[in-house]
């Protein structure tokens, strides 16, 4: 048996496991998915028995993740976070600089965008040109900086099929990502905040959610990485069929669901109940589908992670075009600058922990800089 299937749990003890967890359905045909009670996914009890195919890992229970300190590891911190009280707030990274600024501004999670590493690794737009090794290699970047800070990734569609999907998962893990979502767009996919998307059948996508959940749980020695389950499929067949994906992608093992497009404040309201106990994630682009909920506003509401996926990228469009425009037209960069040096740029970026690495080691190197 594959490493993880044995955690799809069926009630018959002489049938084979079941990694099967829905037959696909019309998206018009919602009832009986809709229908099932909220704590269907709740730890199996004589009472409340696991259905057939509903994945469950003991070790992973919110309520192992509730006491004791903050782990150095950042997943299992990720899931400490999630399993106390408070919203994890991850505003999204573009680069090196934007994640020193972010970790410099006190954020204890960051939000690796797809987006933001299609413009800022390769200077395109999210449309599924950037390929798993340009993701890894930021992701390896960013983790480097702040090795216990959790760092959640987009992983866009897997960018293949079940193996691609499992490869993915194992080179995020090594990279020291704490959790990834994945999407039920097509392969050519987009920005989830740009129209015309088109999304796999209900099968696929609950395809790849067990594909990632198998390739998580055959990593030597238990791994805590997170698995975030995210459907864009709210504008396409709306939000009836999308709240039915995220139940059978948290029946299929997704530790968070993320609705992607989500417009009011209404609506995240009723996913968030319809998929309790299951964390919700929202997306907060300003001027994309979702409303510009503030963080508090967004906790209160009921959502568990809200990240910002453009904040850093939208921020440095329109400064470093100001610093472009202003070196075009007055020929230097005197303005822009805002008296800033060479050293204050690099403490930014660390240079009082090279500087003081080397010392402690007995290095000479840095003695003056």
């Amino acid at each position: 048996m594959a490493p993880g299937l044995d955690y799809y749990r069926s009630p018959e003890p002489t049938q084979a496991p079941v990694v099967q967890v829905a037959v696909d359905r019309s998206s018009t045909d919602t009832s009986s998915t809709d229908s099932e009670p909220s704590d269907r996914r709740l730890t199996p009890s004589p009472e409340r028995p696991l259905k057939p195919g509903v994945y469950y890992n003991p070790r992973l229970d919110p309520k192992n993740f509730i006491d004791g300190p903050l782990s150095y590891d950042p997943a299992t911190r990720l899931r400490q976070m999630l399993a106390r009280p408070g919203i994890v707030v991850a505003p999204g990274i573009c680069d090196g600089i934007s994640a020193r600024c972010a970790l410099e501004a006190g954020f204890d999670c960051l939000y690796q965008s797809g987006a933001a590493t299609t413009a800022s690794r390769l200077g395109m737009p999210d449309l599924a040109i950037a390929t798993l090794n340009d993701f890894v290699q930021s992701a390896q970047m960013v983790c480097g900086l702040s090795p216990t800070t959790p760092v959640i990734a987009d992983a866009d569609t897997g960018f293949g099929g079940t193996a691609m999907v499992a490869r993915t998962v194992y080179q995020y893990a090594r990279a020291g990502v704490a959790a990834m979502h994945i999407e039920d767009q097509v392969q050519t996919k987009r920005c989830g905040h740009l129209m015309g998307k088109q999304v796999v059948s209900r099968e696929e996508f609950v395809t790849r959610i067990r594909a990632a959940v198998i390739a998580r749980d055959s990593i030597p020695g238990g791994s805590n990485f997170v698995i975030i389950g995210r459907t864009d499929s709210a504008q396409v067949l709306g939000m009836d069929e999308a709240i039915a994906r995220l139940k059978l992608a948290a029946d299929a093992g997704a530790d968070v669901c993320f609705i992607e497009g989500v417009k009011t404040s209404q609506l995240l309201t009723k996913t968030i109940e319809a998929l309790k106990p299951k964390p919700v994630l929202v997306n907060v682009i300003s001027g994309g589908l979702t409303p510009s909920f503030t963080c508090k506003e967004a906790e209160v509401l009921g959502a568990k992670i809200i990240i910002f996926s453009l904040v850093s990228c939208v921020a440095a469009v329109h400064g470093i075009r100001a610093a472009m425009q202003s070196l075009k037209k007055t020929g230097t960069d005197f303005t822009s600058a805002q008296g800033m040096d060479p050293k204050a740029f690099f403490e930014v970026m660390g240079l009082s922990d090279v500087v003081e690495l080397d010392a402690r080691a007995g290095g000479t190197a840095f003695e003056v800089v």
